[in-house]
């Protein structure tokens, strides 16, 4: 069992709360193959997706997840609600409190934006991405995927290529990865790179063969165009180039590794299409893997509910 009502991150969150995380996700993994997905173990309970960020797979997910345990699921969309006249985000927290309601997954632009909300509500709160800062339900399905793949966490190699500074999946991922026992490799632009990143037990690597030589998992991450705009590298060109994760480099790699990516992707830019869609690629594992998770935490939730609130 959990031991807190909310999900914020994977950095407050003790390697047995990870592994019972994956280990439950892993059993609705299944389930979802499964031709019936139907099951009523959130019957009465309620579900509100609340983002302020455009999203498709994580509030999709999260809303999937929700209906397929039995929940009612209500999504709001900032743009649509009080917020334009006003409310702030403790006041909304409060409104939906009112109404009874068991989880509010939130996805916003201010890191600590789902811990301010947690520590003013009763509902149990599942962060679906703040900021720069993480992004937990992300790694737990990176993880539940490689965890499928493998067998075990602990002694692989993770190599992440990308936007490392704002990118809130690297720092969830690392978090995770690492207290299960794997090595995490990261390489990017010094632009894009935080200069204290291995004090969270990150390995920088001085270049992309060294990042990859050996690892079972090599994960992109997307770049955000304004990134170009603001002068943190040239041209999109050059950053593939550079940068990108190409087909010839992953003979570096283990040969039973593969390729991961958080999505959307820029084709031709942090992957080239061969690998996005060819056979070492888990992609859309990854995206299944992402309903399984959220319906893990949901049901590990509403058991920490029913027991301590």
């Amino acid at each position: 069992m959990l031991a807190k009502k909310d999900l914020l991150g994977l950095y407050d969150c003790s390697a047995e709360e990870i592994c019972e995380i994956l280990e439950t996700a892993d059993k609705m993994r299944d389930f979802l193959d499964g031709k019936d997905k139907k099951s009523n173990l959130l019957a009465g309970k309620s579900l509100i997706t609340l983002f302020y960020e455009n999203s498709t797979r994580t509030r999709v997910s999260f809303e999937l997840a929700g209906k397929y345990l039995g929940a009612n699921v209500v999504n709001i969309s900032a743009a649509s609600s009080s917020v334009q006249k006003g409310e702030t985000l403790i006041d909304t927290g409060k409104t939906l409190d009112a109404m009874k309601i068991d989880f509010i997954a939130i996805r916003h632009p201010m890191a600590g934006a789902p811990r301010l909300l947690a520590q003013n509500v009763k509902a149990s709160v599942l962060n679906g991405g703040d900021g720069m800062n993480e992004h937990p339900t992300q790694a737990l399905l990176d993880m539940l995927s490689l965890k499928r793949k493998f067998g075990k966490i602990k002694g692989l190699k993770v190599a992440i290529l990308g936007d490392i500074k704002h990118s809130r999946v690297a720092k969830s991922n690392l978090f995770g990865l690492t207290k299960l026992g794997a090595e995490v490799y990261m390489y990017a632009p010094e632009t894009l790179l935080p200069k204290e990143i291995s004090k969270l037990g990150a390995k920088v690597a001085k270049s992309r063969e060294e990042a990859i030589e050996g690892a079972d998992g090599v994960m992109g991450l997307r770049i955000q165009l304004e990134r170009q705009n603001g002068g943190l590298f040239p041209s999109l060109s050059e950053y593939s180039a550079f940068y990108g994760v190409k087909d010839n480099l992953l003979k570096y790699a283990k040969k039973d590794a593969v390729i991961l990516h958080p999505g959307p992707v820029n084709r031709g830019v942090e992957l080239t299409p061969t690998l996005i869609d060819g056979e070492t690629s888990v992609i859309e594992e990854q995206v299944t893997c992402g309903v399984a998770v959220r319906m893990a935490l949901l049901k590990l939730l509403v058991e920490y509910r029913e027991k301590n609130l």
